[in-house]
């Protein structure tokens, strides 16, 4: 299952480079910050495949085709290409993610950056790499000492942005600095420690489920915003599922969640 997550998130790179800085179709999904393109389906196409050949029995949750459900123990989780809007732009911040969950949990999960040719990849207590290199684990840096990545996208539920705007202020008095690129970038910075943490308010199982394994795998922690734990549920309604969520080391992550 490891060398499958493996060649899965190469081929879907490799697919994404086929589109990249090429004339694309773009489609609007569920608001202006949400589209879809070509390459995000046929990457999920490619990957689909590979897993079904290889485990035709396991689940499949991806985010263009939804839940395939087999009733396996085991369910693979799929984003084809995070990051649409900056790949859309030709700006290189995207990649490919996948999961493998056992139960309601992610065991292996692995993030690929096709532009730099940078796999990352964590199994649970065992550890993350970055290219078969084990990650360095993450230090405890202070929120003054450490930039910071802050998304939040398109929504019409006013409450719910004012809140996000008002933790954006609180963050900028009480970090050295914001970065942010909305997408799987942020978080790897996060699990290599460039990042001393990121909060992004709109995200699905499939944005977070790898790279939450790769940050706590590298000493990190990723939870809601709120400061509860995330959990998974392997269903229909996962799929409709927002999940506000912070990552970083536990002082960046603690002195967040005292303001959410």
């Amino acid at each position: 299952m490891k060398n499958l997550l493996t060649q899965a998130l190469i081929t879907g790179g490799e697919t994404l480079l086929e589109y990249f800085n090429k004339p694309l179709k773009i489609r609007e999904k569920e608001s202006q910050s949400s589209i879809v393109t070509e390459a995000d389906i046929e990457s999920e196409k490619r990957i689909i495949n590979l897993i079904k050949t290889g485990f035709p029995g396991h689940n499949i949750i991806s985010e263009e085709c939804g839940l395939i459900n087999n009733k396996s123990e085991f369910t693979w989780v799929i984003d084809p290409l995070d990051g649409t809007s900056n790949f859309a732009s030709g700006i290189p911040w995207f990649g490919v993610l996948i999961s493998l969950f056992k139960g309601n949990e992610p065991v292996m999960g692995g993030a690929y950056l096709p532009v730099g040719d940078d796999m990352y990849f964590a199994e649970k207590g065992r550890g993350a790499f970055k290219n078969g290199e084990p990650l360095p684990r993450l230090e405890n840096k202070d929120l003054k000492d450490s930039l910071f990545a802050f998304c939040v996208d398109y929504t019409e539920d006013q409450v719910f942005l004012n809140r996000g705007l008002e933790l954006f202020k609180s963050i900028v008095k009480k970090s050295r600095n914001i970065r942010s690129t909305n997408c799987l970038i942020d978080f790897i910075y996060v699990a290599e420690g460039k990042f001393g943490g990121v909060m992004n308010l709109n995200t699905r199982v499939w944005d977070i489920s790898a790279l939450g394994l790769i940050i706590s795998e590298a000493g990190g922690v990723m939870k809601n915003a709120n400061g509860s734990e995330i959990k998974y549920s392997i269903n229909q309604n996962l799929i409709e599922e927002n999940f506000p969520v912070i990552a970083g080391n536990y002082n960046v992550v603690n002195s967040i969640t005292d303001l959410y």
